[in-house]
């Protein structure tokens, strides 16, 4: 990420005079008062609709579908065509006052008396597709012809486990890699307390640009970095994009576990056979131990034009919020107590979800180590005239608990697949917390 003070004079939302010196209350941050020009989260999907031209009326979807057709002809042929930009470009400031505006807060306001991370992921989507049209914005044009999506959300990391529900809080951002058709996006989030901002999070997005029909893959501009700095963040923007295929090339679904792997898988067998009796299908539970199959719970959602985003499609955070939040029921139920979340990657969107569509969650504790607990949620469509299912993303989730948590046991192969897929999550998020 840019250093604040590089973000603040990039941001073309400047702030109105407002003196420093006078006194504000422990949440409200003097740069939230009233009077600043500063974009508001609540404003994000607005302007994504003026960018895109989408209509806010469901029955008009169709003429809107029609109407954005027409913009192909302003698409680049090769990414040659397209002006460069650089990293100030796109980099964005927006403010979500829960301590300076009281009303916003029944929105974001858990049981706990603490903010609704699932809220903070919708928030962090729209955030994050707009970072990328700034950078790919044409000013000779009112409308974009491209269709900017979440592809992956490659990580997301906790930096405090409390987030105030009346303090303020600020989001800031910019594009930190680009390819031809695909765009990396980094987001900090910070809040106001004790009269001082202090980290929460940082995020980081990988968009994909389409044509305005959203069928084929569509040129964006490419990324000059300025200075020493930019160019160590472009530089590991290229590490991140290697780093992504290399798992993607091992994955489990791809290729046998390592040597190290099934001999975990094999000892772990071992010691659910029954002592008593020579037999491979005779098993028993180990102490302080729950079979996989006994740690799962489920959901089911309507999607309703309500939750849409600008391309008549259901928004990406609504299904991140709906996936986090059944992954922190299961990881509560599992652990008998209230979890935090340590980080969020690797949420891989595998193709839209369709409004009116019967939307499955499954989650599934799939990993566990001392106070930690690893949680994946798979996501399918249903399509109920033909039966069939469709996935359409996978999530994956590391809570933290406050005591020691059980182990969990596979009995099948699938299951084994699971558990070595959440203990890979599991190490990589604990090697990166260090």
């Amino acid at each position: 990420m840019l250093s604040p003070r590089v973000l603040k004079s990039a941001s073309s939302l400047m702030c109105r005079g407002f003196s420093m010196g006078q006194m504000c209350r422990q949440g409200k941050a003097p740069d939230m008062a009233e009077g600043n020009t500063f974009l508001l989260v609540s404003n994000v999907r607005n302007r994504l609709r003026e960018i895109v031209g989408a209509s806010t009326n469901w029955k008009d979807h169709k003429q809107a579908l029609t109407e954005r057709a027409s913009l192909s002809q302003y698409l680049a042929q090769s990414q040659d065509e397209l002006p460069a930009k650089t990293m100030k470009d796109s980099a964005i400031e927006a403010h979500l006052p829960l301590g300076t505006q009281p009303a916003l807060r029944e929105k974001y306001l858990n049981y706990h008396n603490s903010v609704r991370f699932g809220r903070i992921l919708e928030d962090l989507d729209s955030l994050a597709v707009l970072i990328c049209y700034s950078h790919t914005w044409n000013k000779e044009l009112t409308r974009s012809p491209l269709s900017i999506v979440t592809a992956l959300v490659d990580k997301i990391d906790m930096r405090k486990n409390i987030i105030y529900p009346d303090c303020d809080i600020k989001f800031t951002g910019h594009v930190t890699w680009v390819g031809k058709t695909s765009i990396e996006a980094k987001m900090h989030m910070s809040q106001y307390h004790n009269g001082a901002y202090t980290d929460v999070l940082d995020a980081t997005f990988v968009m994909v640009a389409r044509d305005p029909e959203n069928k084929r893959a569509a040129f964006i501009n490419p990324l000059i970095p300025e200075g020493p700095e930019e160019e160590a963040i472009f530089q590991q923007g290229e590490i991140n994009k290697k780093r992504r295929v290399e798992l993607s090339t091992a994955s489990l679904l791809k290729v046998a576990p390592t040597a190290e792997e099934r001999t975990l898988v094999h000892n772990l067998f071992l010691n659910t056979l029954d002592t008593r009796t020579v037999s491979f299908r005779s098993r028993i539970l180990p102490p302080n131990s729950l079979w996989m199959e006994d740690a799962k719970m489920k959901g089911l959602e309507i999607c309703h034009p309500q939750e849409r985003n600008i391309f008549n499609r259901i928004f990406g955070g609504f299904l991140m919020r709906k996936a986090y939040e059944l992954g922190w029921a299961n990881a509560c139920a599992f652990a008998g107590c209230r979890p935090t979340l340590v980080a969020v990657d690797d949420i891989l969107f595998r193709k839209p979800v369709e409004i009116g569509s019967l939307l499955l969650l499954s989650s599934q504790v799939c990993y566990t180590e001392g106070m930690h607990v690893q949680v994946r949620v798979h996501t399918e469509v249903l399509d109920p005239l033909t039966r069939q299912h469709s996935t359409t993303n996978v999530f994956h989730f590391t809570f933290h608990v406050e005591k020691e948590v059980p182990s969990v046991v596979p009995q099948s192969y699938g299951e084994s697949m699971l558990y070595l897929d959440g203990k890979r999550h599991f190490d990589e998020t604990m090697r990166t917390q260090i």
